[in-house]
């Protein structure tokens, strides 16, 4: 959420900066005004009444000791009156911050000064491109061909257990999952990050305050009976251990990473790129996660960027970085970076990873704090990106790599794969 704050003392700036997102925000944010100038007085009165009724108490108690009973059972009779209209402004406080609430989370975050209007991805702009895109024969096959011929991925098994979107990874298909999995994990590791292996549901109250909810409940898989829901990325559970917390200042930057399947219902993408890997509804990633102080997180930002070109340059594959426009970005994020490989055979560019700063829009849900330099309590900022998203990394891996011997392995999944050619 966009801090109280931060609305009170420059609505105007809110609303122009919004409208890079494309988002109309002038009325909400009247809105939230309003209802945060009624709850501020609504405050007062309710302190002025606690006060009146805490010295009235002391007062009654005086009384007492100086055997004056008819006067304190007077002045008793007044602080019940005084409690009744105490009740009345609590409930109203209550009601007042509820809807305020409800009223800030339908804000987005504040795009950084860096990114530029857009409508969408045709307008995102290519800030960094490295690689000789691979010149295949005219026979070269897709990834879903190919893996149907070396038996290393069943869509229709997958589709006759679970259904469309659920792949199984057979022989060595399954191994490549396992191999890049561990690959990506000992390169996060050696990175600094810390590893975790999280709970593949979360509790609503960690979907809301990373921002899934209420943005995203459309695209998560919700299990009723419990109120829990099937996490879409490891960032969710990750980001959350440090929910409602206070840190120290020199206990930052915090590096976490974490290996997980995903589960997304990608609703709404129906007949866009749906064939073999390239859109799915359960995958494996993994994901890295840092918590910085607000004075750091950009420096931050793009040394988790250089992280991820650097395994995709040890994955020897062609990469470009993008970053996002308005349009095209998250609810939640401030600024983002794409990265997309290319896959020779469908010729064109794959997302792989998405790297996000969210600066203090989810630590402001997630009520994470940290004790600056000078002791006062501020807002951390919190970033996390793909390092990597499986599905298309193997699809760009099988259709880059096809020979006429087979599939060649880039030379650092070797060790991690036993082989170095699928045939």
């Amino acid at each position: 959420m966009i801090p109280i704050q931060t609305l009170r003392e420059n609505p105007d700036y809110v609303i122009e900066r919004l409208k890079v997102k494309n988002f109309e925000a002038k009325e909400i944010v009247q809105s939230i005004l309003s209802h945060d100038e009624e709850r501020r007085k609504t405050q007062k009165m309710l302190d002025e009444k606690l006060a009146t009724s805490n010295q009235m108490a002391r007062e009654i108690g005086i009384l007492f000791k100086q055997g004056r009973s008819d006067e304190a059972q007077e002045l008793k009779m007044r602080t019940a009156q005084l409690k009744e209209e105490t009740r009345e402004l609590s409930e109203k406080l209550a009601s007042e911050e509820k809807n305020l609430e409800e009223l800030i989370v339908r804000l987005p975050n504040l795009p950084a000064e860096i990114v530029k209007p857009g409508k969408s991805s045709a307008e995102n702009e290519v800030v960094l491109q490295e690689g000789t895109l691979p010149s295949l024969e005219s026979t070269a096959l897709p990834h879903w061909e190919l893996a149907q011929k070396f038996n290393l991925i069943s869509f229709e098994l997958g589709a006759k257990v679970t259904g469309a979107g659920f792949p199984f990874y057979v022989g060595k298909g399954a191994k490549l999952q396992r191999a890049l999995i561990s690959f990506f994990l000992d390169e996060a590791i050696a990175a600094g990050f810390l590893e975790f292996e999280p709970p593949l549901l979360v509790n609503e109250d960690s979907a809301f305050a990373t921002g899934q909810l209420p943005d995203k409940e459309g695209q998560m898989y919700h299990v009723a009976i419990d109120n829990l829901y099937l996490i879409p990325t490891a960032e969710v559970p990750v980001t959350n251990l440090y929910r409602n917390m206070v840190l120290k200042h020199n206990e930052l930057p915090i590096k976490l990473c974490a290996y997980s399947a995903c589960f997304r219902r990608e609703a709404g993408s129906y007949g866009k790129d749906v064939r073999g890997l390239n859109r799915l509804h359960q995958f494996d990633k993994v994901e890295i996660v840092e918590i910085a102080h607000p004075d750091q997180s950009f420096r931050v930002l793009d040394e988790m960027t250089s992280h991820v070109a650097s395994l995709l340059r040890k994955l020897e594959l062609p990469f470009r970085m993008v970053r996002l426009c308005g349009g095209d970005m998250s609810f939640t994020s401030a600024i983002t970076y794409d990265f997309e490989v290319y896959s020779a055979a469908q010729q064109k560019w794959l997302e792989v990873s998405s790297v996000s700063n969210f600066t203090d829009y989810q630590a402001n849900r997630l009520k994470l704090r940290f004790k600056d330099e000078e002791g006062k309590t501020r807002l951390v900022h919190t970033l996390n990106g793909s390092a990597l998203a499986l599905p298309r990394i193997v699809a760009a891996l099988l259709e880059n790599n096809q020979t006429p011997e087979g599939i060649r392995m880039p030379k650092a999944l070797v060790p991690y794969t036993g082989f170095d050619l699928i045939s």
